[in-house]
């Protein structure tokens, strides 16, 4: 068996600068994306479109996905 890994970019408006609990309770997914490059792209582009709201947090998630090898 072996791993792979796709990147996501998750976060959102926070209810305070603590940043524990997304406002409105659901978080904002972007991805999946293949590398980690990509997901940075990403990451970069909203953060820099909310740069002006102090409450909004943007942040990168590995997942690692096993894969079965062909028989």
């Amino acid at each position: 068996m072996t791993t792979q890994e796709r990147y996501w970019v998750i976060g959102g408006e926070y209810e305070c600068l603590s940043f524990r609990s997304v406002k409105n309770g659901a978080p904002i997914v972007h991805g999946p994306f293949e590398t980690r490059d990509q997901a940075r792209a990403e990451w970069k582009r909203l953060s820099a479109e909310h740069s002006s709201r102090a409450a909004v947090r943007f942040g990168i998630a590995a997942e690692q996905i096993a894969l079965a090898q062909p028989a």
